[in-house]
């Protein structure tokens, strides 16, 4: 039954994005296809995570059978089942789902929906293929699917430029990075004899496969490089926040719970080798947490609020990875992936709830977004239990897992490895900073403009007024008349019309599944005690759980310092106009591509194009002058041959008659 559900969680959606997009004529008929997909493979992903619950041992499952590729390569194409894995499984396939009817709302009249309901779909089966794959072959081809799946979400509005331009921007930057990561794929499966990804981690760890290692940490070197582009970080960062142009919902799944996050899995599954190799830890280690700080810094100065989740999205999945290479040899990557969860469920909720806000205001600009949660008042309690939880104050998901990230790392440190103190000074730096762009996005979205703030006081100047005038209260109990004198009769009072049911707001159903991510997000940390997780709970290191909780506070009385008086309760209006300038044109790193990648390449393809277009000329005018020259040579030839010639010819005639005769 294991196996039927496996398949189940990656073909029923898969399914549902292929009826969507063949049958879903109107935009009701695609919803229902596609929504019913993701919905099914979370049942069949819910089913696998009480079954781990029960009995948490990893199985290998059969798909379409192996792949003939003769004695040199077995290619089994299985799928393995881990606690982990299967509910990593579950939560993609849920946010999708929470996606898909949360999108069916914000693109209710879009004439292209159709497509973009099948596309999220197929997204999601690919992620989950990714997560339960036991084969290199199948994580390819779940990875490739994924990247051309955010090709056709990112550019969702293809009719304009911005979208058609990001779109393309995503595909070429993580094909660049993808090629190494085929190469280490390819190497390490081809070393192994095997496509299996446990006997590949087997075959590299225990056997003499590579004598000096060499071989080994350049294929990790590549498969590193390859999630490092999926995942945003450095030297690849700038697509993610371009990638912003496509729809809000677009962004919550490229963001929360696939293709972003997928990288983290990849590595997951390969850690015992990873663990193997420091240089491959510490090379890791070094551009994740350097990436991470680099991103809260530039999401804290952003002056767009959706493209503050952007970075804040680099900065949290460069956590994962650095949590992944700070890791001592033997400790698991559990930490790790239940920041994964905790991400899906808060960055997921965010986007939805910001592409809410912004149907109301018009904009995702700070100057737009300023006391948002205020016009919508409903918004308020979700938005400030995603972005506390963001911060990692307890008792949220985060703040178990980036405890348990600090735990690893101290643990590495104190067995003499450098990555573990590294990892240490940088999951600091990180805690400061995503504390500081969570604080000033709450404070952003609940700012009390100074028109508020003056009609507040005006209230409690009138109130007190009117308290020391008893007449007031007189000419409030007596009934009106007219100017006769005559009583008039009381007019029937209108009901009056809250605010917040006239604005724009999807439906109960949709509310409802905000409310259950926002749930997972101040819950989830509780999955470290079960059997889905192997974290060490038992030992709570309380002093440095005490410290980073006054960190998280401190630096949130910071950033409220620097916002008062200022304008949008802005705290990032405090820096130099530059810094803010420069960092929502991602500090001139395009221009960087532009010069130092871009620039060379087409200099180099404009002199291969004119070389060959030489070499064509050259060849096309050959015989031409080949023929020209024969002309020439012909004209100083004589016509009539040479005497000598002639007698040349006789002798060769009469030796030939001779020697058939005499033969």
């Amino acid at each position: 039954m294991t196996a039927h559900l496996a398949q189940a969680a990656v073909a029923v959606p898969l399914l549902g994005a292929v009826l969507a997009f063949l049958l879903g004529r109107r935009n009701a008929g695609a919803y229902a296809l596609a929504a019913l997909g993701t919905l099914g493979g979370l049942v069949a992903a819910i089913l696998l995570v009480a079954q781990q619950l029960t009995t948490p041992v990893a199985q290998h499952l059969v798909t379409v059978g192996s792949l003939p590729l003769g004695p040199a390569l077995k290619a089994p194409l299985e799928l393995r089942v881990t606690p982990t894995g299967a509910l990593i499984a579950a939560v993609a396939l849920f946010v999708a789902t929470c996606v898909q009817m949360f999108a069916r709302w914000y693109l209710f009249s879009d004439p292209r929906y159709r497509s973009f309901a099948a596309t999220v779909s197929a997204f999601t089966a690919a992620m989950v293929l990714v997560v339960l794959s036991d084969d290199v072959l199948l994580t390819l081809v779940g990875w490739e699917v994924m990247a051309w799946c955010s090709y056709l979400l990112i550019g969702h509005e293809s009719n304009q430029p911005g979208p058609r331009r990001a779109a393309l921007k995503a595909f070429l930057v993580t094909r660049v990075a993808d090629a190494p990561l085929v190469v280490g794929l390819a190497g390490l499966a081809m070393g192994a004899r095997t496509t299996r990804i446990s006997e590949v981690v087997t075959a590299w760890s225990t056997s003499n496969l590579d004598a000096h290692g060499t071989l080994r940490l350049v294929l990790l070197l590549g498969l590193v490089c390859g999630v490092l582009g999926k995942s945003a970080q450095l030297p690849f960062t700038d697509w993610l926040p371009d990638a912003m142009e496509g729809p809000t919902p677009a962004s919550a799944l490229i963001h929360a719970a696939t293709m972003v996050a997928a990288g983290t899995v990849v590595l997951a599954q390969f850690l015992p080798l990873l663990a193997a190799e420091p240089t491959a830890r510490l090379t890791l280690v070094i551009v994740a947490g350097a990436t991470s700080v680099f991103a809260a810094v530039s999401a804290f100065a952003q002056v767009d609020i959706k493209r503050l989740l952007a970075w804040s999205t680099i900065s949290q999945v460069g956590l994962m990875l650095l949590g992944l290479g700070a890791l001592a040899p033997g400790e698991g990557a559990d930490a790790a992936l239940l920041h994964l969860v905790g991400h899906a469920f808060f960055k997921s909720l965010l986007f939805l709830l910001v592409g809410w806000l912004a149907v109301v205001v018009g904009s995702t600009l700070v100057t737009r977004m300023t006391g948002a949660t205020r016009r919508l008042p409903k918004t308020f309690v979700p938005v400030t239990l995603a972005l506390f939880t963001m911060a990692g104050l307890p008792p949220t998901v985060a703040f178990v897992s980036k405890d348990a990230m600090l735990e690893n790392a101290v643990r590495s440190q104190s067995d003499g490895h450098v990555e573990g103190l590294v990892g240490f000074i940088m999951l600091a730096l990180i805690i400061v900073g995503t504390a500081a762009y969570s604080a000033r996005a709450w404070l952003i979205l609940q700012h009390r403009t100074v028109l508020e703030r003056r009609g507040e006081r005006q209230v409690l100047t009138d109130s007190h007024t009117v308290r020391d005038v008893d007449i007031v209260e007189m000419l409030r109990s007596t009934p009106e008349v007219n100017e006769f004198g005559d009583e008039i009769d009381p007019i029937e009072e209108i009901e009056e019309i809250e605010e917040d049911e006239v604005l724009p707001r999807p439906g109960v159903s949709v509310r409802l599944a905000l409310w259950l991510l926002v749930l997972g997000g101040v819950f989830g940390g509780l999955l470290a005690f079960t059997r889905l997780f192997d974290i060490d709970t038992s030992h709570l290191n309380l002093a440095m759980m005490g410290a980073s909780v006054l960190l998280i506070v401190a630096t949130g009385l910071v950033v409220r310092i620097m916002s008062l008086g200022q304008l949008y309760g802005d705290a990032a209006r405090r820096l130099p106009r530059h810094i803010p300038l420069a960092a929502s044109r991602g500090f001139g790193v395009e221009t960087l591509y532009r010069t130092l990648v871009t620039r060379p390449v087409l200099a180099l393809a404009r002199g291969v194009h004119r070389l060959d277009s030489g070499v064509d000329a050259a060849a096309t005018r050959a015989p031409g002058a080949l023929a020209r020259a024969g002309k020439a040579l012909d004209g100083v030839h004589g016509r009539r041959p040479a005497t000598g010639l002639s007698w040349v010819i006789v002798g060769v005639v009469i030796a030939s008659i001779l020697g058939v005769t005499l033969w």
